[in-house]
């Protein structure tokens, strides 16, 4: 029986070179499939790149969700595009070699899934924040199941819905581009599938390390928000998210960013193409454990 095979694609700003290295060695090492390697400079020439993997050279650092689709891009222009989609953060890894064979196994028991969502953990393999599990009830890590978003730089996605929805949305430059993608996806008539038995590392980062951070969470938010959800449904959305934003941002710092975030999302929301998901796909969402509204 031939192995299943997976492009997976890579970004680089060419910052962590022994960390990048250690990460390829990683996906080089899975056993029992195919894989396509892409690594995508953003702005910048990559410098660790694995043997007879496609690079791309983007002019200018367009962001984690355009750079991810220059790679997705490249691999399909490349021929014999593969059936899935790995999106790999180029400090993660595998600590396992059977990793992505067993994804698509998982894979294969939920056809109605377009992503595969391994549990991302710490370098022990037991510490996962919060952040990292992607559903509401984040206090038991290890229980798999639906869920409607995803962690995105350890990502499983099917080649077809991801073309067919158009793969992650460029305009958000970096963060919530994995909730605007997992909503398209529903949209779509697709679920998403939480394998939690299968582990991948990644250093205990916090996303606020990021200068951007606070102004760019909270101005996708919104812009998200606007992008997907029913028009009555918007205001209770960011009025449940704006409370719990503001709270956590007044005693945690960055509440000078958050507000410009905001002012900066209100404004110019309406640059977003709004395409509002149906009532039914609210009830899959709600079922599948998130409603629209958190």
């Amino acid at each position: 029986m031939p192995h299943p095979h997976i492009d997976v694609a890579v970004l680089t700003l060419n910052d962590r070179p022994a960390q990048e290295a250690a990460a390829q060695a990683t996906l080089l090492a899975q056993s029992d499939v195919g894989i396509r390697v892409v690594v995508v400079g953003n702005g910048c020439r990559p410098e660790v790149v694995p043997p007879d993997a496609l690079t791309v050279c983007l002019p200018e650092n367009v962001g984690i969700p355009g750079g991810r689709n220059a790679g997705a891009d490249a691999l399909r222009k490349a021929g014999g595009a593969a059936d899935w989609l790995f999106f790999l953060d180029n400090d993660a890894s595998f600590p396992q070699h059977d990793v992505l064979a067993r994804l698509v196994a998982e894979a294969e028991q939920h056809p109605e899934a377009a992503w595969m969502q391994p549990r991302l953990t710490g370098p022990d393999d037991a510490t996962t924040p919060r952040r990292w599990v992607p559903r509401l009830r984040a206090s038991d890590p290890g229980r798999p199941g639906r869920v409607t978003s995803m962690t995105e730089g350890v990502v499983m996605v099917r080649r077809d819905a991801f073309d067919a929805v158009g793969g992650w949305e460029n305009t958000l430059f970096l963060y919530h581009e994995g909730a605007d993608l997992g909503w398209r996806l529903y949209a779509a008539g697709w679920s998403g599938w939480y394998a939690a038995g299968i582990r991948m590392h990644h250093p205990l980062t916090a996303p606020a390390r990021h200068a951007l951070y606070h102004r760019l969470a909270a101005r996708n938010r919104i812009w998200i928000a606007y992008r997907n959800l029913p028009t009555l449904v918007v205001p209770l959305y960011l009025s449940v998210w704006t409370a719990i934003t503001l709270f956590r941002a007044a005693s945690g710092g960055g509440l000078g960013e958050t507000l410009r975030g905001m002012r900066e999302g209100w404004t110019t929301r309406r640059a977003q193409r709004h395409r509002p998901m149906s009532w039914r796909i609210v009830y899959r969402l709600t079922t599948a454990g998130r409603p629209p509204i958190v």
